[in-house]
Order: C-alpha cells, then sequence, then structure tokens
C-alpha cells in the first residue's frame, strides 16, 4: 500500500518562504507523478502544481506559478513544494498526491488519475 506523508508546514508571516515535503512509501516513487493542492477554510481543494516522473515537466496554477517550485528528489521518495512570498491567501492545508502513471496530464488540475493522497500539512501566513 502506498503511503503519502506532508511535513514542514507551520506558522509564517507575510512575505516569508517556506519549503514542504511528502514523502512516499510502499510503492515506487520513481515512476509516480506527483501533485500538490491545498484546500483553504471554507473553500474547495485547488490544484497547486505537478511535476511528472522524472521531474523534467512541471506545471502551475496561475495564483503560484511566479512563487512556488516542485522539485523531486528520486532516490530519497520525497517531492518538494518550495513556497516563496507568501500571503494569507496561500493559507491552507497542502495536500500530495501521487499519479501512477507519471505523467502530467490535462485531467491533473482535477485531480484524475492521483491515486494515492496525503493527509496533508497546515500552512498559516499571518498578515
Amino acid at each position: 500500500q502506498v503511503h503519502l506523508v506532508e511535513s514542514g508546514g507551520g506558522l509564517v508571516q507575510v512575505g516569508d518562504s517556506l519549503k514542504i515535503s511528502c514523502t512516499t512509501s510502499g510503492g515506487i516513487f520513481r515512476t509516480y507523478a506527483m501533485g500538490w493542492f491545498r484546500q483553504a477554510p471554507g473553500k474547495e481543494r485547488e490544484f497547486v502544481g505537478a511535476i511528472n516522473w522524472a521531474g523534467t515537466d512541471t506545471y502551475y496554477a496561475r495564483s503560484v506559478q511566479s512563487r512556488f517550485t516542485i522539485s523531486r528528489d528520486n532516490a530519497k521518495n520525497t517531492v518538494y513544494l518550495e513556497m516563496v512570498y507568501l500571503q494569507p491567501g496561500d493559507t491552507a492545508v497542502y495536500y500530495c498526491a501521487a499519479d501512477p502513471r507519471g505523467k502530467i496530464t490535462m485531467g491533473t488540475p482535477q485531480g484524475r488519475g492521483m491515486d494515492y493522497w496525503g493527509k496533508g500539512t497546515l500552512v498559516t501566513v499571518s498578515s
């Protein structure tokens, strides 16, 4: 069974940077495309970004593409989300997800193909 565990969330100030991680076990991480999603209080889950199995292709939501960067270390079974210039609107629970097909597709922003999900890590941006 595949397990995803996010870590690194916390309370930060406006304008701060934060790097969160998602470590996978029980599967073949190096073959998975990985996605990051977030859900703010009272709002629906939204797509943040994704990376393909090799780390050679990334795709971001427009709202974050100039500030967030996704990377991965297949040797450590870990995907990262580095966030800069954080704003109160970035406050959310951040979830990682894995797509065994390995590629970013048109359905990725909707979570299609993301067969495995973590339980999330909370990022709070205080003004």
